[in-house]
This record gives structure tokens, sequence and C-alpha cells, in this order.
């Protein structure tokens, strides 16, 4: 069961009959909207998953769907960016250099470019659309546990200003999955290119990283 409590941040009282709605990533679907109640509540009979929470039709969530979720809000009509809450930015700006061999990528209809290895030139282009791209030239199918993986590395990258080792992502993961499943060695057979810190930062549009992969 999947709970979403929507309030309003300024009193913690509930937002009423407001359509929630939930979008997955392995599927890109969008599950019916469900009103929240008198609580604020709308429930998902729903294993847990990797996705988005949409609020009258807004994302104002997204990372893996498990359990309660609650989410504050200004007012209904803010806007997504704010919702979130996030602190910190994403890297922009062309990494390009001269002689930098470089190759380009159809995504949603515009080119986009990347270095030869896959990694964005423009950080700021990355989309959900490029990670599904670049993985499948990389012969990768995204499952929930890479798109979990891919979200917690922006977010990380907007909490901190730097981007995660392997390390923190092992600690993460194994509070979220378990021992077995977040362990090092299963985080590497998700993303066999590299690991978690090269071919995970590739598709989550982060920067190339040295040490540890």
């Amino acid at each position: 069961m999947i709970t979403v409590k929507v309030v309003m941040k300024l009193d913690r009282s509930p937002l009423k009959r407001v359509p929630v709605a939930l979008r997955l990533d392995a599927t890109d679907a969008t599950t019916a909207p469900v009103l929240t109640d008198r609580d604020g509540c709308a429930r998902f009979d729903l294993p847990p998953a990797s996705g988005k929470v949409l609020v009258d039709g807004r994302e104002r969530w997204h990372g893996r769907l498990d359990g309660d979720i609650r989410i504050e809000l200004w007012s209904i009509t803010q806007a997504t960016e704010d919702s979130e809450g996030a602190a910190g930015d994403l890297p922009a700006g062309s990494n390009a250099y001269p002689g930098m061999q470089t190759r380009v990528l159809e995504v949603d209809g515009r080119e986009v470019e990347t270095d030869a290895e896959g990694y964005l030139v423009n950080p700021a282009d990355w989309s959900e659309s490029f990670a599904r791209v670049q993985a499948d030239a990389e012969g990768l199918t995204l499952t929930d546990a890479h798109w979990e993986l891919i979200r917690w590395l922006r977010a990380q990258y907007e909490r901190t200003g730097s981007q995660a080792s392997v390390r923190d992502m092992v600690k993460h993961f194994r509070q979220v999955w378990g021992d077995e499943l977040g362990s090092s060695p299963r985080l590497h057979r998700l993303f066999p290119r590299g690991g978690p810190q090269k071919q995970g930062n590739r598709l989550a549009g982060l920067l190339r990283t040295k040490g540890e992969h």
C-alpha cells in the first residue's frame, strides 16, 4: 500500500478532494487519479516502485513509492520546483574542450551532445528521455531499481553539491533494499558498464568522476 498525504505547509492542514496519481518509472504508466480524503490521504494498492507523485496534475515528488509519502504545499497552485524543496543546483553549462570527441543522440526529436563515453556535454540537457535513450545505447534496460539509484544520485548532488561515492550508495541502499540487494556487487551488476558511479552517473546526467567505480 502506498499512501500519499497532502497538507498545507503553513498550518499542516490536510488538502481534501485533491486528485493524486502515480507515474511509474518502469512502464511510464500513470495510475487513475485518486481524490484525497478528509485527512488529505490518497491510497494506492500497489507494490513498492520507483516513480512520481502527481498532485492535481503537477509533479510534486519523485523517488521510491513505498509506504507513507508526505507532501507539503504552500498552495495547490504553487510551482513544481518549489514543492519539491530541493536545495542546491545540478551541474549545468558546456564541458566541451578543443579536440573533444563527441557524439549526438536524438532525444525527443532534438539533438543532445555527449562525449565519446556517453556523458552529457551539457548536464542541463538531462531528461528522463535522455536516460532511456542512453541506457538503450549501452544495452541496459532500466528497471525500478535503476531509476531509484538515478534519482537518488541527482537528489544527492542537489543536497550536497558533490557526487556520491559507491560507499555512500551502498550505505543508503542497504537501508532501503536490505544488505544483499543494496550491496556493492549487486549495484555493479545493475550497472555493468563501469559500475554505479560511472554508468549510474552517466545516466543521471552527472559528470565524470575520479576514484572508485
